[in-house]
């Protein structure tokens, strides 16, 4: 009974997740009354799930540590990127976007959109990169009845943009964290995917486009960017930047975690802007230091992984996602192509780190075959919950946050771009599956 009823929390948690919009309850909160309730029923009865075990209290416990252990990696890890990317955003860094994005073909303006967003989202995380995206948009494209197009393509290339990379997503990140794929086989086997999965929706978006249009005049520079020279900016860039790039080199290199990666790079990038601004008087550069731009962290978002990585990891410790990875295959008959697309396309529906937080649950890592690290099945699963998010507005951050700053409705949406995602998710798993025959 006690199984049923953890089971019962969560699957309640998680419909006012998806409901969030409806009962007007934040959804971090949600997560984090399911990550202690789970725990709590399933501290009722300890010895049910640990046969045998003489101090069954002490065994859910040494449970309970090891599982924030493994959860607080991924969130120590998007602590730090967020910092670091604010960082940069803040003192100028992103200036080069808007100027590499300028020009009046509305079809140049797409495909240019299309691939600067693909490929900072690969070094960024999604939302952020859309965030950016978004704002610099605003700057070319006045009208937004005009921007409606640009939008959608921003949310899809910045999915997809996200899925090859093992710093691009979050779901990538939990999958490189657990030792499921590793940096070099996940851009190379996901790289093509990716790239037809947002080519193809560009290339059909682009014919609903025609013509020239008027660009707003440039604004002048903010009080951020006035106080650091150019050179400056273009060094916090190349820092927090370029430091995310290297993070996955950093692990290669050292085998640490790739948390403590990212927190190198932050410390440098702190150090660096401590030393821009010592000329300056403190109250003249406060709002633009590190230590003051680590209260714009979305602690929100930051919870919430908590909650919901922590309430997945009792369902885990129940044996339940045992259970149902073992019924999945039973259904699709061993065929992970069509496990991991239905995946993909449920994540269009609802948040898609619960659903890899549960895979990653439910199917251990096997020493060979579809299941062993960098296997077919980790590498469409951090295709299909990354890209399948683009078939709806709300079924990514980056969607949920294009849709709140554009107003987008969800009509159409559905309407206009989800035939075209859907087309494009397809296209990405052929290529996937082409390469496997070469």
């Amino acid at each position: 009974m006690l199984t049923i009823a953890i089971v019962f929390v969560f699957l309640a948690g998680y419909a006012c997740i998806a409901l969030e919009s409806v009962i007007k309850v934040n959804k971090a909160a949600i997560a984090l009354f399911m990550f202690v309730a789970c725990w709590t029923l399933f501290m009722m009865a300890p010895g049910f799930y640990f046969p045998g075990t003489r101090d069954a209290v002490g065994a859910t416990l040494e449970a309970i540590e090891g599982c924030l252990g493994e959860t607080s990696t991924t969130l120590f890890f998007l602590m730090g990127a967020m910092t670091i990317v604010e960082v940069v955003d803040q003192n100028g860094g992103f200036n080069f976007v808007r100027d590499l994005l300028g020009t009046t073909s509305k079809r140049k303006l797409l495909w240019r959109i299309a691939l600067m967003t693909f490929f900072l989202s690969a070094i960024l995380d999604n939302l952020t990169t859309s965030i950016v995206l978004i704002m610099v948009l605003r700057k070319l494209v006045p009208s937004r009845q005009n921007r409606l197009i640009y939008d959608a393509i921003i949310v899809i290339a910045a999915n997809s943009g996200g899925a090859f990379s093992p710093i691009g997503d979050v779901t990538t990140i939990m999958l490189w964290n657990g030792n499921m794929i590793t940096a070099a086989k996940t851009i190379t086997w996901l790289l093509v995917p990716s790239l037809l999965s947002i080519l193809i929706p560009a290339g059909l978006l682009q014919f609903g486009l025609k013509g020239e249009l008027q660009q707003a005049e440039d604004e002048s520079m903010s009080t951020s960017e006035q106080e650091l020279k150019a050179w400056e900016r273009k060094t916090v860039f190349v820092l927090g930047v370029g430091g995310l790039i290297f993070v996955p080199i950093f692990r290669y290199i050292t085998d640490l975690p790739p948390f403590m990666g990212i927190l190198f790079v932050l410390a440098m990038l702190w150090i660096t802007t401590e030393l821009f601004y010592a000329h300056l008087k403190v109250d003249e550069t406060a709002s633009h230091r590190v230590s003051r731009l680590l209260s714009h962290i979305d602690m929100a978002t930051i919870l919430f992984f908590l909650g919901i990585l922590m309430a997945v990891s009792c369902l885990k410790q129940i044996g339940v996602l045992t259970a149902m990875g073992q019924w999945l295959d039973s259904v699709s008959g061993g065929n992970h192509y069509l496990v991991t697309c239905i995946i993909g396309i449920i994540s269009s529906i609802v948040d898609n780190v619960p659903l890899v937080a549960g895979c990653m649950g439910m199917y251990p890592i096997a020493q060979a075959g579809d299941l062993a690290v960098d296997g077919t099945f980790w590498q469409l699963l951090a295709y299909c919950a990354g890209v399948g998010g683009s078939m709806l507005i709300i079924g990514s951050a980056a969607g949920v946050v294009v849709m709140g700053l554009e107003g987008i409705s969800f009509g159409w949406y559905l309407k206009r771009i989800t035939p075209i995602a859907f087309v494009g998710y397809l296209a990405g798993m052929l290529g996937y599956w082409l390469q496997t025959l070469l």
